[in-house]
C-alpha cells in the first residue's frame, strides 16, 4: 500500500512509502481509505513541537509520537477485512473512523473517556492514520455508520464536529441570548458556529482575520461578526456586542485571544480553550476569583459524542461546512497541508482516495 509520511519534525518534506497491506489480527478492523480529512493539527505534528510560551517548545517525541509518521485522523473507508476476534462490523461497508484511541485500562477509558486517556494511541498522530491507501483500527467500537452522509463532510466530524460539538457543550445549557464569542472560525470554528445555532443557540459572534471566514459563519448561523484586525481584541468585541460575554470558545488560543478572552466575560462566565496555535496567558489571579470565572481546555471528544454528532447530521440538524477537495497522493497532502499552514483556508480540506 501507499502512504505519506513525514520522516522527521521540523522536517516539512513529505515521501511516499510502499509498505506492506497490513493483515488485520485480534479486534482490528482493515479499512480502505476514502477520505481523509486534513487538519490543523498536522501542521504542529509537521512542525514537530508545540509553543509553551515562555517555557519554550514542547517536541512531540517527548510525547511519545513516533516518527516516521503517517498523519489522518479524520478518516472514513471501506472495511476490506477484519480480525478473528472483530465481531458485528460488515465487510464492504463504509465507515468514520473515531481516531481517539485510549489505553482502554485507566478510569478515563473504562469511563467512556479515551480522549482523557494519558496513554493515548491516536490514529494518525501515535500510530499510522489516514494519508495512506489503508488504515488499521484496533475494534470495531470506533467504527461510526454514516450511511446517508457525504463521506467528505462525515470525514471533518471525526476531530472537526467533534471538537466544536464537545466544545459547545461545555458552555452551553445558556439562555438562548446570552452572547457566546467564538474565536477563530476557520474549519473547526465554523463547525461551532453551526453546531450553537443547531443546539438552538441565538447570540453567537462570529471573530475572525477573514472577512470570508466571517461570512460564511454569519451563513451557518453567527448573529454578529467582528473582524480581529485590532491588538486591542477585547475592546473592539465588548464594543460590538454591547457589553460582556457569558462564554467564549477560543479556537486559536494564543497569547492575545486567551487574553481577550478572559477581559470579555461576565462575573461567572466560561471560557473554553481549544486551540493549539500555542503560548501563554497571563491573568489577575484576584479577577479570576471575584469574577468567578471558569477556564477549561477541550481536546476533541468521546466516543459517545462522535456518535451524537453524526445523528445530528443525519437529521440535518447541522449545516454543512464548507469542503475543498484534493487528491490523496503526495502532492495533494503536501500541498494541503502547505495551504493550511499558510491560513486563509475556509473550511476544511478533504482528501479523496480511490473509490474502489
Amino acid at each position: 500500500m501507499r502512504a505519506f509520511a513525514i520522516s522527521e519534525g521540523g522536517n516539512p518534506e513529505l515521501s511516499e512509502l510502499d509498505l506492506p497491506t497490513p493483515t488485520p489480527e485480534g479486534t482490528e478492523v482493515l479499512l480502505r481509505v476514502t477520505r481523509s480529512g486534513v487538519c490543523h493539527t498536522d501542521t504542529h505534528l509537521r512542525a514537530g513541537y508545540y509553543d509553551l510560551g515562555r517555557r519554550g517548545h514542547m517536541k512531540l517525541t517527548d510525547r511519545g509520537i513516533p516518527y516516521p509518521l503517517v498523519m489522518g485522523h479524520e478518516v472514513v473507508g471501506v472495511v476490506e477485512a477484519a480480525g478473528p476476534g472483530a465481531s458485528g462490523v460488515e465487510i464492504g461497508s463504509t465507515r468514520l473512523v473515531y481516531p481517539w484511541i485510549g489505553c482502554g485500562e485507566c478510569a478515563a477509558c473504562l469511563g467512556g473517556r479515551e480522549n482523557a486517556c494519558a496513554r493515548g494511541r491516536n490514529i494518525g498522530v501515535a500510530r499510522p492514520g489516514g494519508y495512506a491507501d489503508h488504515v488499521v483500527v484496533p475494534h470495531p467500537r470506533y467504527l461510526v455508520d454514516i450511511e446517508g452522509l457525504d463521506p467528505s463532510w462525515a470525514a471533518t466530524m471525526a476531530c472537526s464536529g467533534l471538537t466544536a460539538y464537545s466544545a459547545a457543550n461545555k458552555v452551553l445549557p445558556l439562555p438562548t441570548e446570552a452572547p457566546v464569542v467564538v474565536i477563530g472560525v476557520g474549519g473547526v470554528g465554523l463547525t461551532a458556529v453551526a453546531t450553537l445555532s443547531a443546539l438552538g443557540h441565538k447570540a453567537i459572534c462570529a471573530v475572525d482575520m477573514s472577512e470570508a471566514n466571517l461570512a460564511a459563519a454569519t451563513d451557518l448561523g453567527a448573529s454578529l461578526t467582528v473582524t480581529a484586525d485590532s491588538e486591542d481584541l477585547s475592546r473592539k468585541v465588548l464594543a460590538a456586542i454591547g457589553g460582556p460575554v457569558d462564554a467564549v470558545i477560543d479556537f486559536v488560543n494564543n497569547d492575545q485571544t486567551a487574553s481577550a478572552a478572559f477581559d470579555i466575560l461576565v462575573k461567572g462566565g466560561r471560557m473554553v480553550q481549544v486551540g493549539l496555535f500555542g503560548g501563554e496567558v497571563t491573568i489577575p489571579t484576584a479577577l479570576l476569583a471575584l469574577k468567578m470565572i471558569t477556564i477549561e481546555g477541550s481536546f476533541v471528544g468521546t466516543p459517545a459524542e462522535l456518535e451524537e454528532v453524526v445523528d445530528l447530521a443525519k437529521q440535518a440538524r447541522i449545516p454543512r461546512i464548507p469542503v475543498i477537495d484534493a487528491d490523496l497522493d503526495l502532492a495533494g497532502v503536501t500541498s494541503s497541508l502547505d495551504r493550511l499552514t499558510a491560513g486563509g483556508v475556509t473550511g476544511r480540506i478533504v482528501l479523496k482516495g480511490a473509490e474502489q
